[in-house]
């Protein structure tokens, strides 16, 4: 082996996932994460070893490599770890090729075009209805037959580390009197996984579920933050706005589809039967486990929420075929996220709109505190990981500050 990798590394030489850096001596550029290292491609392509143009490798968003296509991507991947593997090869004796992730900046891995928010966890959506409407009709109408989303923000996406101010807004506190304004006091994440998309598609075209994964580069781990009181105000009649808006948080290092592949597990069994443009063979699922943890300020972390990935009912080639069905175009770089995850136990609700029913079950921090929702000073941080006969892969962390509301 070329370079130590710490055992449990989310960084195996299983997973090469790629993402932006740079250092004090360089611009940002594309390298990807081995161990507790980076292999900076920038600096592999003076070897001469690719039969691409390489001044893609100097960019600072990953689109231009992902718009290679997965042909290329795919040897890059390959090639890589054979490279780790091999004593002999051609990065054997050039420790000037890898940086450490310490000593590194990461910065945000794609250019986002457009963004689209899913909410395809039926314990998430079932627990929302259970609160918000009719608990013996939790579900609306629609939510069986279509993967349901809404068109989100994609200039307020972020990479884990940046903090965020608290969102204001209006609310209606009191149903008996006018609208407030003020910052919220609801504020919650959401844990979701993301998708990012690797070929264009012209307008009219779609995509069936069949085609789906030849579109679809690879995947993030993704904090889709909202306000719940001013999304209890604002929601009727278009949905999400303010709510939504303001921040939305990625993971630095994109995890390839193909890197995934051996995690594939089968989903929720989808009754009444879907529509034929819905329908998929095979399972497209996967089994990843996540966690939040929350550190108020001061204090250690206390994790709130296990959850995993496989419980979600729509998936995402379901999502990427129904958002196509009408004719949508999509971009290389175009983020997608999934919705909120939740499980059944009550330990696996991915929001704390579910861990604290809605603040009357309130959650215990190690420092006495107690949480409704998320507090000024409140560090959230959300992990990701697939582990199956002795494979390991993680997406590192998304992890985030909250601030409080600007004056």
């Amino acid at each position: 082996m070329i370079i130590n990798i710490p055992e449990n590394s989310d960084f195996s030489i299983h997973n090469i996932p790629f993402g932006i850096f740079s250092t004090e001596e360089r611009s940002p550029r594309i390298g990807v994460a081995i161990g507790e290292h980076i292999l900076d491609l920038a600096a592999v392509a003076d070897l001469d070893v690719f039969n691409f143009n390489t001044a893609i490798l100097e960019k600072e968003t990953l689109n231009d490599f992902i718009a290679l296509g997965k042909d290329i991507t795919k040897k890059v991947r390959r090639d890589i770890q054979i490279w780790i593997q091999d004593d002999n090869s051609i990065l054997a004796g050039k420790p000037e090729l890898f940086v450490k992730q310490s000593e590194a900046k990461l910065h945000m891995p794609i250019a986002i075009n457009d963004y689209t928010d899913f909410y395809s966890s039926i314990e998430h959506a079932t627990n929302v209805g259970k609160m918000c409407r009719d608990p013996e009709n939790a579900l609306l109408p629609n939510w069986k037959h279509i993967p349901v989303g809404y068109h989100g923000r994609a200039s307020s996406v972020v990479v884990s580390g940046k903090p965020i101010h608290r969102p204001q807004g209006q609310t209606k506190p009191n149903a008996d009197a006018p609208p407030v304004f003020g910052p919220t006091q609801r504020l919650d994440f959401e844990l979701e996984m993301g998708f990012i998309t690797g070929k264009e598609t012209d307008l009219g075209d779609s995509i069936s579920t069949k085609k789906a994964e030849d579109h679809i580069f690879g995947m993030v781990l993704l904090n889709d933050w909202s306000a719940r009181d001013i999304q209890k105000w604002e929601y009727v009649p278009l949905g999400p706005f303010l709510a939504k808006n303001f921040a939305s948080h990625i993971s630095p290092w994109v995890v390839t589809l193909e890197a995934l592949e051996p995690f594939k597990v089968s989903g929720p069994q989808q009754d009444p039967e879907v529509l034929p443009y819905l329908k998929f063979e095979g399972d497209k699922n996967y089994d990843i486990q996540l966690e939040v943890g929350i550190s108020p300020e001061g204090s250690e972390e206390q994790t709130v929420c296990k959850s995993n990935f496989k419980y979600m009912y729509w998936n995402i080639v379901q999502q990427l075929a129904h958002h196509t069905v009408n004719g949508c175009n999509i971009n290389i770089g175009d983020l997608y996220g999934s919705g909120t995850i939740s499980g059944k136990e009550e330990d696996s609700y991915g929001s704390m709109l579910e861990l604290a029913w809605m603040g009357t079950k309130p959650l215990k921090m190690k420092d006495g505190s107690e949480r409704k929702f998320i507090l000024d000073g409140d560090t959230v941080t959300m992990r990701a990981y697939a582990e199956k006969e002795g494979k390991r892969l993680g997406f590192g962390s998304v992890s985030t500050k909250i601030l409080p509301a600007k004056s």
